[in-house]
């Protein structure tokens, strides 16, 4: 019965124009927020010529990345708290000020304090972008703009470095944040005309004590990593300090995930095999994507004298190669259901470009350098598009939220120790390179060196001593990765292939799966998102045969008439003729001989203008509902458990997503005969 479950509130029935009013509005959050990720990469060159601080300069993009992650995992349940429409405004503001901060900044430090505001802001963008699809889209369009919003996602992320230099050359690198501040302006008088307010019934529950100790216990492993052997001895207090008070924060994050009643990242999710594998694998991908898109600019802009917008396009083979095979690979997952051997070509053909990118140098062709970043792009491509699709496929159905975000989770921290591991490497061995390259070049000013376009200035004679140190740097830098993706492949082997659901399969081919957008770890979120992929796929239960099979007498206009009944008494607390036709821009004089004959024929009393449900059509809706859910239940049984109060959530869940879609077909019923 539904009421075991509670009312399910379904979408507000929203106009079309109004509905790709709110589409737009959540792309601008999604759009800004994802263009940060990267947008200072091709700029953080000129930036330390100008502000100082090399040894800082991977904090500029790990900053970011670690307080949105923070900021993902409580967002989601602020806005079931708050509302998402007040939480997305409320993240477009703290984006502006960090925006505001990092575009002021006179130092190093200003500008890593400003990038972590920003983190905050665009975490939340992200999750609640997502979440106000679901808010707002019925449930059988819901993955069509799921998926296009996780396109977006990733397309922004690839081409942010591109616009970054861009700014950079055209005006300065400090309109990289500046221009945030007109788009977000826009988003929040969008958002406030068009979002509309929809609150959760239930107060959630928010893991403080293990979302603390998780970011506290990594930032300072990510601090430890990048200061030692460059700011730091590896054997200073310092070092030691926050490598060993990591290890006892993340050993209180695990105990206290243990005992939590709903866990940031439940523990048990770590005895399935094929979730542990992808969150190395993840992790890896992470690793690998950001820190070589952190540093190939920085190694164009000194060896090759490029501009920062040239050096933002000559990424773009790496970016081609990273589409190509990631759009390729979701397709044929989706057409065979295999998918173990991409992540098993894609961390080879990652070592295989890190190794080859390695060997680059000053005498280096252009073309060669292309081809050896769009050979790392093909592999990180092939890797990062089935992992998440792995994961949802095979985790039971209460851990399926978890698991989603537990895997953008691993995937976002990997990328911040990328940026944190590479810039660590980045700075140890520049210092003694640039010594070395003075004494070969005496009499050269550090200042100018410390400069792409500096460096530049001076004649090829003085200059190749200090290319060559930028060059030997670089390349030191990607060939201390090759073995983390070595370990990847390893790791890739042991991932177990389960034949895919019909929901896995309809997402795999989504290019925001792969990049992992941020998502809500809510788990009935995911599994109607999931429900939205069978129904994409699928095209949904023909009406009439659904009557058929639940032995129905009603004909699909009475069955549209009652549930209209229904779920408005359900949800408003009455229904009446003026009511359902206005929803619907109809005169009611064309509904009333439909509501007239439901009335008639038993399923429906009228009190004037009054309706209400006999016993005869509440037995009616139950039918229904539960042909919807059985028609749910038999593509979702693989995600049936043998645990009794796991398989009773379940249960819920299905009842709540049945009577959504019960109630979302009036638009089927509306205009078939009674």
């Amino acid at each position: 019965m539904l009421t075991a479950a509670g009312p399910s509130v379904a979408p507000p029935q929203l106009s079309r124009r109004r509905t790709n009013a709110v589409f737009a509005t959540v792309v601008l959050g999604l759009m800004l927020a994802a263009l940060d990720q990267l947008i200072i990469s091709t700029a953080l060159p000129t930036i330390v010529a100008e502000l100082g601080g090399s040894g800082h300069m991977a904090w500029v993009i790990t900053a970011y990345l670690l307080t949105e992650t923070v900021a993902t995992v409580l967002v989601g349940k602020f806005g079931d708290m708050f509302g998402r429409k007040v939480v997305f405004q409320v993240s477009a503001g703290i984006f502006v000020v960090g925006s505001l901060l990092a575009g002021s900044a006179q130092s190093m430090a200003m500008l890593i304090g400003g990038r972590a505001i920003q983190g905050v802001g665009g975490g939340g963008l992200m999750v609640t972008a997502m979440a106000l699809i679901a808010d707002v889209i019925p449930l059988r369009q819901r993955g069509k703009y799921q998926g296009a919003l996780g396109a977006v996602f990733g397309i922004t992320t690839v081409v942010g470095p591109t616009l970054g230099g861009v700014f950079t050359d055209q005006a300065t690198w400090r309109w990289c944040f500046y221009i945030n501040i007109p788009i977000a302006a826009v988003m929040v008088v969008m958002a406030a005309r068009t979002v509309p307010v929809i609150r959760a019934a239930a107060r959630p529950v928010i893991d403080y004590a293990g979302i603390v100790l998780a970011a506290l216990g990594t930032s300072a492993l990510v601090l430890g990593l990048e200061w030692g052997g460059s700011t730091y001895p590896w054997t200073s207090a310092t070092v030691i300090g926050l490598l060993l008070g990591s290890v006892l924060l993340l050993t209180g994050f695990v105990f206290v995930e243990l005992r939590a009643r709903e866990p940031m990242l439940p523990m048990e999710l770590f005895r399935n095999p094929v979730f542990t594998v992808c969150s190395i694998l993840s992790f890896i991908v992470g690793f690998a994507m950001l820190g070589a898109l952190t540093y190939l600019p920085t190694y164009l802009q000194f060896v090759d004298g490029i501009t920062a917008t040239a050096s933002g396009v000559r990424t773009l083979p790496m970016v081609i190669g990273l589409l190509t095979t990631a759009l390729l690979a979701g397709e044929v997952v989706s057409r065979t259901g295999r998918y173990k051997i991409f992540p098993i070509l894609g961390s080879a053909l990652t070592a295989l470009g890190l190794f080859l990118m390695s060997t680059m140098g000053s005498s280096t062709g252009v073309w060669l350098e292309l081809l050896y970043m769009f050979v790392l792009g093909l592999g990180i491509g092939l890797t990062m598009q089935v992992l998440t699709i792995a994961v949802q496929n095979t985790v039971p159905y209460h851990d399926l939220g978890a698991a989603t975000s537990g895997v953008t989770y691993f995937r976002t921290l990997g990328s911040a120790f990328g940026t944190a591991v590479f810039g660590s490497l980045y700075s140890s061995r520049l210092e003694p390179n640039l010594a070395e390259a003075h004494a070969a070049s005496p009499g050269v000013p550090d200042g100018l060196v410390r400069s792409p376009k500096g460096l530049h200035l001076l004649p090829d004679a003085r200059a190749a001593p200090f290319i060559d140190a930028y060059a030997d740097t670089v390349n030191d830098v990607f060939l201390w990765v090759v073995p983390v993706s070595l370990v990847g492949f390893a790791v890739a082997l042991f991932l177990k292939e389960v034949p895919l659901r019909d929901s896995a399969r309809a997402e795999a081919s989504d290019l925001g799966e792969g990049f992992a957008a941020p998502d809500s770890p809510d788990t009935d979120q995911q599994l109607a998102r999931a429900v939205a992929g069978v129904l994409r796929r699928t095209g949904g239960p023909v009406t009439r045969e659904l009557l058929a099979d639940c032995d129905s007498p009603l004909s699909p206009g009475q069955a549209w008439a009652i549930g209209q009944i229904h779920w408005r008494a359900r949800v408003r607390g009455g229904a009446s003729l003026t009511e359902i036709a206005g929803a619907h821009r109809m005169p009611t004089e064309v509904l009333e001989p439909v509501f007239q004959r439901v009335a008639e024929a038993g399923y429906a009393l009228r009190d004037g203008d009054g309706l209400r449900l006999t016993a005869a059509g509440r037995a009616e809706i139950d039918r229904l509902t539960a042909a919807w859910r059985h028609w749910l239940d038999q593509r979702l049984e693989d995600w049936d458990v043998t645990d009794a109060a796991d398989r009773a959530r379940l249960d819920r869940a299905l009842d709540h997503l049945a009577a959504e879609l019960l109630e979302e077909a009036e638009a089927q019923y509306v205009r078939t005969p009674v």
